[in-house]
């Protein structure tokens, strides 16, 4: 009897790349001001929990309250940086990031915008889909250490990408 090849073991695998590429697919999304593009990564009833406690559910809604922010706000661009991805089961990954952002027609990160981020994304006919985007501030109350620790890391990380390496 054959089994189904469990990808979490197998080296060439390349889910990995494909949640990572999810991920970045979704800020760009953002960065673009685009909500369809952002909506359309979300399997049909797909949730996102906003940085400020908000909460999107499916695929028609998110795209409508992102539609609605994306033209009323001067929303800033993202810079991330992926801290694991790990496969749960079969078809099912978890993606946490931490994420900084640069306010439009400014060159530098904006330290109170500073977020951890999670992903939960199934693998839905060979295609991976975003289940729950969470983007919550990394305030580190007490401890402003961590929060310019973070900071810096961000900014090497949005260098690095203004310098294209």
């Amino acid at each position: 009897m054959d089994f189904p090849k469990d990808k979490r073991n197998d080296p060439e695998s390349d889910d990995e790349a494909k949640v990572r590429l999810l991920y970045q697919t979704l800020l760009a999304a953002w960065n673009d001001k685009d909500a369809r593009k952002m909506a359309a990564l979300f399997s049909e009833s797909g949730n996102v929990i906003g940085f400020d406690g908000s909460q999107m559910d499916g695929r028609k809604q998110i795209e409508s309250v992102l539609g609605q922010i994306f033209a009323d706000h001067p929303t800033p661009v993202y810079i991330a940086i992926v801290r694991e991805v790990r496969f749960l089961a079969f078809g099912v990954a978890i993606l946490r990031a931490v994420a900084g952002m640069v306010p439009r027609g400014q060159s530098d990160i904006n330290p109170a915008l500073n977020a951890i981020q999670s992903l939960a994304a199934t693998e839905e006919q060979d295609r991976w889909r975003i289940a729950l985007f969470q983007n919550t501030p990394a305030a580190f109350h007490g401890r402003p250490e961590l929060s310019d620790q973070l900071t810096e890391e961000l900014r090497r990380a949005l260098r690095a990408s203004q310098s294209g390496s």
